[in-house]
This record gives C-alpha cells, sequence and structure tokens, in this order.
C-alpha cells in the first residue's frame, strides 16, 4: 500500500490521529524551549553539520582508523555489506557462544535489517529491553518512531496488553505500576541472557570506542550482564575525535525529547577480563547514498527524531504509514534510495514547509533533498498524466489571453457545474477537500475598477 493509502487508514479513528498530532507537537515544543536556553545553539548546529561534512569526504580512512584502534582495545571488528551478512554475522556469533536466548537494545540498524525475526526463524529468542520497543514487540508491530516507537499507542491499550502478556492488573493505567511491571518482567531476562546486542549512536575513530545513549539504562543492563556484546553499527555514525562527541551529545537528546541530555551515555572501549565485544560495521546501502551527490547530506542523520516530531504529515498520518524502518521526512529521503519502486510515494508525503530542515540538528537540507527525490522519481516512473498537464499549464502561462480565457472558463464552470462533476472518482485531490468559492472576477478586472 502507499502513503496516502496507509494514511487514510490512520485518519479514520480520528480522536486518535488528534491524539497522536497533538502528542508528537507537544515533544517540538519541549525541543524549542530546551534549545533556546542555549545562546550558541545554531553555532552547534553549524560545528556539527562541519564534522558530519568532513567525516562524509573522509569516511573510508577514518573507518580504517577506527577499525585499527578497536582492535587494539580488544574488541573483535566486523564488516556486513548488507542487512543478509549482518545478519549471518549476528547468528554465527549467537551459535559460537550455543546461545538461544539475547537481549536487545532498541537499534534502528538492526530494524532496517530485520534482525529479531531471522534470528526468531533460526531458534533464537529476542527480547527487547526497551520499554517501548518490548510494548511493540508484543504486539509483532515495528517501531512507529525511531525515539518513542510506542508513541502510536495510549496508555488503555498498553493497559489492556500488559493484562494479557504480563498479567498486570486488569484496568490499571498508572504508567508508574506498569513500567514496574516491565522492569519486573525484564530483569528475569537480563539475568538469564549469555549475549546482549545493542546499536552504536556513535564511533570515534580517534580512539576506536563507541557510545550508546539510553534513557532507561537498559543497554548498560544487558552488556555488563552479558558475556558477549554484540553491537551493530551504520559506517556513517564515525566521528573523528572524542572531543566531538561533546557537540552532538547536547545536540541529540535536545532535537529528540526536549531533555539536556540523554540519562545514560555509555562508552565502550574495551572488553572485560573474560567477556567479548563484537562491533559489526555495515553498509547496507549507505554508500550508494554517499554516491548521490544530491542525497549524501542525509548520511549526517544522528537519528534524533526531531523532523518526525515536527512534521504535518506525519503527526497527522502515523509512523505506520510510511512502510519503511525510518518514517517521516528523513524515512522519506532515506528509503527510495533503499527501494525505490517501493517507497516511490513517500516523498510525496511533505507540504515541502521546510519545518524539518528548520529542526534538524545537523543542518541535513530535508524539504530540498525530498523535492529532488520527486523529480527523480517522476523520471523514473514517466507519469504520462503529469507531464502532459504541465505542458498544458506551461502553455497557458505562456501566454496573456489563453490566461485570461482559461481563468474565465474556469471560474464559470466551477459556479455552474454540478459537485458530482468537480468531485469524481479520479479527482484524488477532491475526496477530503472543497474547493474554494470561486471569485466574481479575475484580480485583472479587479485592480482595473479599483486602481484609481
Amino acid at each position: 500500500m502507499t502513503h496516502p493509502e496507509n494514511a487514510a487508514e490512520f485518519l479514520k479513528d480520528s480522536q486518535k490521529a488528534k491524539w497522536h498530532d497533538e502528542t508528537l507537537w507537544f515533544v517540538r515544543d519541549k525541543r524549542d524551549k530546551v534549545s533556546k536556553g542555549i545562546p550558541e545553539w545554531e553555532q552547534l548546529r553549524e560545528l556539527a553539520s562541519g564534522i558530519k561534512d568532513n567525516v562524509l569526504a573522509n569516511l573510508a580512512g577514518y573507518l580504517e582508523e577506527f577499525e585499527r584502534n578497536a582492535k587494539k582495545n580488544g574488541i573483535i571488528v566486523h564488516w556486513a555489506a548488507d542487512s543478509e551478512e549482518h545478519n549471518r554475522l549476528v547468528l554465527e556469533i549467537l551459535q559460537q557462544q550455543n546461545c538461544t536466548s539475547v537481549v536487545t537494545r532498541k537499534s534502528i540498524l538492526t530494524e532496517e535489517c530485520h534482525l529479531n525475526p531471522y534470528l526468531e526463524k533460526h531458534g533464537v529468542e529476542v527480547v527487547d529491553t526497551d520499554l517501548g520497543e518490548r510494548i511493540v514487540q508484543f504486539l509483532n508491530q515495528p517501531p512507529s518512531h525511531i525515539v518513542l516507537p510506542a508513541i502510536h499507542l495510549k496508555k488503555g491499550e498498553i493497559s489492556e496488553l500488559f493484562h494479557e502478556k504480563l498479567h498486570t492488573e486488569k484496568g490499571n493505567e498508572d504508567p508508574a505500576y506498569l513500567t514496574q511491571a516491565a522492569r519486573v518482567h525484564l530483569r528475569e531476562k537480563f539475568f538469564a541472557a549469555k549475549v546482549a546486542i545493542t546499536g552504536v549512536n556513535f564511533g570515534i575513530a580517534e580512539t576506536g570506542e563507541f557510545v550508546v545513549c539510553t534513557n532507561e539504562g537498559n543497554a548498560d543492563m544487558g552488556v555488563h550482564l552479558a558475556d558477549v556484546h554484540i553491537a551493530c553499527m551504520g559506517i556513517e555514525k564515525i566521528l573523528p575525535r572524542r572531543k566531538d562527541l561533546g557537540v552532538f551529545l547536547r545536540l541529540l537528546a535536545r532535537s529528540a525529547t526536549g531533555q539536556p541530555i540523554t540519562n545514560y551515555n555509555s562508552h565502550f572501549r574495551s572488553p572485560s577480563p573474560g567477556k567479548e565485544i563484537h562491533i559489526i560495521l555495515v553498509d547496507n546501502g549507505r554508500t550508494a547514498q554517499l554516491a548521490r551527490e544530491k542525497f549524501r547530506n542525509s548520511l549526517k542523520c544522528i537519528r534524533c527524531g526531531a523532523c518526525m516530531n515536527t512534521c504535518p504529515i506525519y503527526r497527522r498520518s502515523g509512523g505506520f504509514s510510511y512502510n519503511s524502518t525510518v518514517p517521516g521526512p528523513i524515512g522519506s529521503i532515506l528509503s527510495p534510495g533503499l527501494d525505490l519502486k517501493k517507497h516511490s510515494s513517500l516523498p510525496f508525503a511533505s507540504t515541502l514547509c521546510g519545518s524539518c530542515t528548520d529542526v534538524c540538528p545537523v543542518k541535513i537540507n530535508i524539504h530540498e533533498q525530498l523535492y529532488e527525490w520527486r523529480q527523480e522519481v517522476t523520471k523514473t516512473k514517466g507519469e504520462f498524466a503529469k507531464g502532459l498537464s504541465m505542458k498544458l499549464a506551461n502553455g497557458i502561462f505562456k501566454s496573456p489571453l489563453a490566461y485570461k480565457i482559461s481563468g474565465s472558463v474556469m471560474r464559470n464552470a466551477l459556479k455552474s457545474l454540478p459537485n458530482s462533476l468537480i468531485y469524481h472518482p479520479l479527482n484524488s485531490w477532491g475526496k477530503n477537500r472543497n474547493l474554494p468559492d470561486p471569485p466574481k472576477e479575475s484580480f485583472q478586472q479587479w485592480y482595473r475598477k479599483n486602481r484609481s
């Protein structure tokens, strides 16, 4: 299904759609308030963007430096060209450890690679330990937001789900009670797991360490109790120096949730005695995106979700309407690069208002890239009707006489034609909108009459 079809399904529950819209705008408003408390906010954004430009221009060198230093630290480094190789590597490590149960921390990369169903198919129990991720895992759903995975659910729905899965008190919607129930449930999983899997927020080329940012401490709990830590990292997550990290940590949480910093920023540099750390560096289409000059800036993304929180389309259509791992404006740039045919409707899921670009902490020109993808989609699909209509419009706009006549004809037609002929099945724009009342006269006629 296309984005418009999925969005129409989401909007059938108008009350929930309204609540979703307002909740995400609340998060966007928090971001605005906390960012205004930092006088150098725009300079931080500029600095972060420049650091990422440097990374993308020298990506191969920084990755090799990271690999050298990580190996010196005792980390086992793997490379994966695509999602299939990534998943196979994870499974091989688990099989070497005779591991049939694993705890994971929220990772957009493992979602992108569809790691969980792959492991489950091979007999491995996967337990997502992030609260929101565990909720959607119980429902057999993907996350609907990259930072707030269960933002599409209300507490009453979660209460019913926990009553079914965790045998909590029926009808008890108290967030503290539900969170405590999840904590008790997950504690057993942490103690039993031999291997823990996390994503990576930042890899530091200078030191060979990597950083995982969480608000719940679940990543720390998982990896410190487990014998083996598998970290899955997209190759664009590299930073050159440790001191660069301070720039991004000041931007990330403020942009994502409106808080000054994530509660836990955990550095992993070398394994404890008797334990192992594996890091898998994953391409999966990133070098292809890097080669696209118009779209390579999208690889600067630090996965804060700010563009989703502000986007009027995402807020009113829900994350599932995008049918991609990363929804919202940034996902509408990244997903077509992976599969243009499947995601051809996403670049059009935008008003091109530029709000996404305005809030992006690393200054990605998101709305401009959406416009560029629209051109690519149109070229690829060769839309005859759209091309014909543009040629017709071009002819009318070039001729003052044709413009004058067509305006008069349309005004009279809108006044006299029955609605059934205007709002016909082929008029998709008119399914949920009404045209304004036609003016009595053109602007030119009004101007001539009133210019004195």
